[in-house]
């Protein structure tokens, strides 16, 4: 049981926010003793500095020549999968709130994890510099496509949302303090390797505020009361059958292109993921001033524990394949 709950502390961690945040929504909402407003922005400006700190340009460089992986990956986290969402927004546009189907966008338009993929497919033996190159590409542009994606979105539906604000906040939250992480891992290197774990902790519960603060200020707002268990379920249901999705064509597409083995692993693990850990900061900032902030956040937060899940078995299922009859 502990060696479980080491395992999925963060899970844990998540469902424990939300029920504190429906317990006592008032200290973390906007105005509260906590005072979320301004430390969930100091929270994102620390997350983008520990990774700056963390992003080795070694591994970056011994990834860099696998082209035609680093294309496949790209096109599929912020092309394919995205359209994929917007035919299930599409398709179930009468269902879905307004809220769900944005997050459903935001879902489909973010980066993929970094960890997470990465230590997948160095656990079946893949192309583990691909997929470190991939990650990290990913969540770089990320900070700039996800809003452009999310910003032509809501010009179809009228709304514009003001790029120009958006991107200077997006180049002074998150891209600045990832530079100087950047700058200052020369003199530290050492120390940040050795302490990389505890970093990647400190993000974490940097991002279990965010999510807390976004649902204290539900509840203090009674949107719960409004939309009820039916949006969950239409959030879990919709998170599945993206994923399951995702992971069949990338699947299939790393078999159509032929990749080797060890690409094809990188692909498998790298292009249907989601990343939570920049979802929040960049949702945090997309959407501050909206009142369904943590419904927004619904769908990123049940496909990060599916695709975990799925990950484990996808990783012992190659590793140990089932008998040839």
């Amino acid at each position: 049981m502990k060696r479980w709950l080491l395992q999925n502390w963060f899970l844990i961690g998540l469902a424990t926010a939300v029920l504190l945040a429906w317990l006592f929504p008032e200290p973390g909402a906007t105005g509260g003793v906590l005072h979320s407003q301004l430390l969930t922005r100091w929270g994102v400006m620390l997350i983008f500095f520990f990774q700056g700190l963390t992003l080795s340009l070694t591994v970056l460089r011994s990834g860099v020549m696998q082209w035609q992986l680093h294309l496949f990956v790209q096109l599929f986290v912020f092309g394919l999968i995205p359209l994929l969402a917007l035919t299930l927004i599409t398709l179930g546009r009468a269902l879905l709130p307004e809220a769900l189907r944005l997050g459903f966008l935001l879902l489909a338009v973010l980066p993929t994890t970094i960890a997470t993929n990465v230590a997948y497919t160095a656990l079946t033996r893949g192309n583990v510099a691909g997929a470190v190159f991939n990650s990290t590409l990913s969540n770089l542009a990320g900070i700039f496509i996800t809003p452009l994606w999310i910003g032509l979105w809501l010009r179809a539906g009228g709304v514009t949302l003001p790029m120009g604000k958006l991107f200077l906040d997006i180049s002074l939250m998150l891209l600045a303090p990832l530079l100087a992480g950047q700058v200052c891992r020369p003199f530290v290197q050492r120390s940040v390797d050795r302490h990389k774990a505890k970093l990647s902790i400190a993000s974490s519960l940097i991002i279990l505020f965010i999510v807390h603060a976004a649902f204290c200020n539900s509840w203090k707002n009674n949107i719960w009361a409004v939309h009820g268990n039916s949006t969950i379920l239409l959030a879990a249901g919709g998170a599945v059958l993206l994923f399951s999705c995702a992971t069949a064509l990338a699947y299939s597409g790393a078999r159509l292109l032929r990749f080797e083995p060890g690409n094809a692993r990188a692909a498998l693990f790298c292009a249907p993921q989601k990343t939570l850990a920049a979802g929040a900061p960049l949702a945090k900032l997309i959407f501050a001033s909206h009142p369904d902030l943590s419904l927004i956040l619904l769908p990123i937060m049940l496909y990060h524990p599916l695709q975990l899940l799925a990950g484990g078995l996808m990783v012992h299922r190659i590793n140990h394949p089932s008998p040839k009859k």
